[in-house]
Formats: C-alpha cells, structure tokens, sequence
C-alpha cells in the first residue's frame, strides 16, 4: 500500500509570521482571525510570505448504488448530467472556480455511465459503487485505489503549480454514504447526522436513517480502519477526495475543506493520517447538522457561515479570498519602520 507520510507543521516559521505581522501598520491583533489564518498559512508552507495563489479545485465524481433505495431527491442519472454541465462551465463551482482564477479538474471516478469529453480526466475505478444495504459498496482494493486516483491528481496539479487545494465532488445520494462515515467515526447516532441533502421531506429523512442505520448492522464497518469504512459503506468520489487532501498536506499545500460530503472524505483522510487535518481550513459550515459534527472532530472553526448546502467545492471557493487577503496582509502592508510610522 501506498505511503502517505506528512511533516508536522513547521511551528517555528508560525512564530517569525506572528512576529512579522506584529510590525505591520495596526495595532497587533486588529485584524483578527486574518492574523491567525496567515500565522496557520506560515506553518502550513514553511515560508514567511506564504502564496496561495493559483488554486486548484478538482470535482471528482461517481454514482451510489444506495440511490436505488430512494435516498435522493433526484434520479441517478444527474450525476453524469451535472458532469456535462461542469465540462461546458455551466455549473457554480465553475463561475467561483473562474472568479478566484482556480486551475479547474473534473474527475470520473465511478459514474454509473460512459462521459466523453475532452477535458474530462477518466479514472473509472468501477460504475458506481454497490447498493452497501444488500452488498459491500466497493472491495477494500477499490477504495484503495480511488484514494491513490485523487493522491494522483492533485499531485499532478500540485507540480503544475497549485498553491491551495480545494476539492469538490459530484454523486447523487452521497450524503448517505457521508452520514453513515460521520455517524461511524464520531459514535454519534444517525439521527443527529442525518440532514435534508439535495432537498429530501421529513417522511424521506426517517427513510435514510433507517436505511443508514440497518446498513451499518448488516455491513459492520470497522470505525477505525478508513479502508474498511470506505469499502463497506463509502463512495468512489469520498475515496478520492480523501487522496487528494493527503497529497496536498504531503506537499505543504493548504487544504481549503468544503461542504458535508468533503468533510466525510476529511474524516477518511485523517484516519488515514492523522496530521493531515492540521493542514486543513474549513471554508463554510453547512447546514446540514453532519457537517457540525464532522468539524467538531476535525477540531476546527468554519471561515463562512452561509447557509449553504450545494457541494461541488462551491463553499471553499467563496471562502479562498480570505485566505488571499491575509496572504496579501503579510506580503503587502507596510511596517511601521518602512511607513516611517512610531508604534508608540
């Protein structure tokens, strides 16, 4: 199996940006979290005037065969739908991807049909994964190669110049395999994780926790074993979501965390390895009540709380002008020395 081993952050280098920032021309700590978030940025990247400019946002997409048991508000076939929309640009991760000036990947992992387009990048680990009520979703060989399949791609972009990560996913029924993860590592019950997702009614909620919750006794997932989880119960995109993240933290690449079904993979990910999540920055909470839960254990504070609930990394791409503002904060304000200004 493949290595996924992360450097500590560089805590040392955190210190000389608290210091630097210190000197800037404002009372120190007057901006507030943009101080914290460029100190965590200094750790992250080891450099004193850290970049996060280009980003890169990959959408990876798969199927579920969970769907079959009507836990979406939409047919199946929207996933590979939705995947034509973000090859023709038409959908909001395009517009937020191209207003921040993101390199922009799109992924089939696992749609249940055949996509052609040209800019489309195929690692089809399999057609969707296996309805996880009757059967495994995935066997364990799978879900450790969509791992390795989203490790490869963002490494990929990460060469070609990327300086933050942000991951988005495409599956209809996804949030059932995302609240089975969550529920699953954070021992809370089904009920307190399960959500509306795409926009399900109240008589399909209680439908999904029970179906959520006979599928975690039929399957016995083991809550410590991230390639157990991800076989038994988990999503091709999920997988490689989580690979991706390991790649950019074993880069010094910020993490730049969306939505529900992205902070699932996060879970994944830490298991995984478990210093992955220092890299990591959690662009908006969700409204779907799983996402509290799943930052909660990832230790975190959200930078954005706007209602959202779309996925597709729409989230952290509103969120990555925050992180550019305090790189700018560093790179650009004077000194008090510099301006000529007494800090007395």
């Amino acid at each position: 199996m493949k290595e996924f081993k992360i450097d500590p952050l560089d805590k040392e280098n955190g210190l000389q940006v608290k210091s630097y920032i210190d000197t800037l021309t404002k009372p120190p700590g007057s901006l507030g979290k943009l101080e914290q978030l460029a100190i965590q940025l200094g750790e992250i990247t080891s450099q004193q005037f850290p970049s996060v400019t280009p980003p890169g946002v990959i959408v990876f997409a798969a199927d579920h065969g969970i769907a079959a048991e009507g836990v979406s508000a939409f047919p199946q076939e929207v996933t590979a739908q939705m995947v034509t929309n973000f090859l023709n640009g038409g959908a909001a991760i395009n517009v937020f991807s191209k207003q921040i000036g993101a390199q922009f990947k799109i992924v089939d992992v696992g749609v249940a049909t055949e996509i052609d387009g040209e800019h489309l990048i195929k690692e089809k680990i399999r057609y969707g994964t296996a309805n996880f009520l009757i059967e495994d979703a995935m066997t364990r060989d799978e879900a450790l190669r969509a791992v390795e399949v989203g490790y490869e791609v963002s490494e990929k972009l990460i060469k070609d110049g990327i300086k933050c990560l942000i991951v988005g996913e495409m599956g209809i029924g996804n949030t059932t395999p995302s609240s089975t993860i969550v529920s699953l590592v954070s021992g809370r019950d089904v009920e307190s994780v399960v959500g509306f997702g795409t926009g399900i009614t109240q008589e399909n909620i209680l439908h999904k926790q029970q179906v959520i919750k006979k599928a975690i006794e039929v399957r016995s997932p083991n809550a410590e074993d991230p390639f157990d989880i991800l076989a038994k119960v988990g999503g091709l995109e999920i997988a490689a979501m989580a690979g991706a993240m390991l790649a950019a933290a074993s880069n010094r690449i910020p993490i730049l965390v969306d939505g529900f079904i992205c902070t699932a993979a996060a879970l994944i990910a830490k298991l995984i390895n478990n210093v992955v999540s220092e890299y990591m920055i959690i662009g908006h909470r969700s409204v779907e009540p799983g996402h509290r839960i799943a930052i909660d254990l990832l230790g975190k504070e959200p930078l954005l709380d706007l209602n959202l609930r779309l996925g597709e990394g729409s989230g952290a791409a509103i969120a990555f002008p925050l992180l550019l503002s305090s790189t700018l904060m560093i790179s650009e304000m004077s000194t008090f020395t510099s301006a000529k200004i007494s800090s007395e």
